[in-house]
């Protein structure tokens, strides 16, 4: 009795192994985490500049970023001369900012592109990117500033563009870190910090 049992156990345990050997590993999420990685990186956007021209977000991989929603007759239009500033010190040392003009804030943009651009030339020497004049919230609003606003698209956290001139700031790898409101200087030392950390 005592061998049938121990024969019957020995059985049990290798027919145990063989099944678990055949089982396989569960499948792996990196597929999933590679996909929100790409959802959470803003290189994956091309635009319109104030040109009409495309502008590709890919090529600013590596570099810190600034996006700010700007207008031209703003309280806080002469923020365009401290970007300006920001953007002269700072952009041979892998740092650059974006605007989108916006006519979302009682019609303070509106201008058409070229008036836009002639604008910010004449009166603020700006020389970083301008894009062309979008929507930075409602119904209109512009995927990229989806992107910005939505946590289930930048991974990181909700916001809301409440005026003009809101900056946004996107690390190396083209992920959402910081969100600054207008009232904060673009020469603020917590901006200055995180651009030379």
């Amino acid at each position: 009795m005592k061998k049938i049992s121990l024969f019957t156990c020995i059985i049990f345990v290798f027919v145990s192994n063989i099944v678990i050997g055949q089982q396989k590993a569960p499948k792996m999420t990196t597929d999933i985490n590679q996909k929100q990685r790409q959802i959470s990186s803003i290189h994956h956007f091309v635009v319109f500049d104030i040109n009409q021209k495309p502008f590709d977000f890919s090529k600013l991989k590596g570099k810190k970023v600034m996006i700010v929603n700007t207008a031209s007759k703003c309280g806080y239009t002469p923020q365009y001369e401290e970007l300006q500033k920001l953007y002269e010190k700072y952009k041979n040392k892998g740092f650059v900012i974006v605007g989108f003009p916006a006519n979302n804030f009682r019609n303070q943009e509106p201008g058409t592109n070229a008036e836009i651009a002639e604008f910010c030339k004449v009166n603020y020497g700006v020389t970083f990117p301008i894009m062309e004049k979008i929507s930075v919230k409602g119904d209109d609003m512009h995927p990229i500033y989806q992107y910005l606003t939505q946590k289930s698209k930048n991974g990181v956290e909700d916001s809301e563009v409440a005026w003009n001139f809101q900056k946004y700031l996107i690390n190396k790898n083209g992920i959402l870190e910081k969100v600054f409101k207008t009232k904060v200087s673009p020469l603020d030392s917590e901006i200055i910090q995180w651009i030379e950390k």
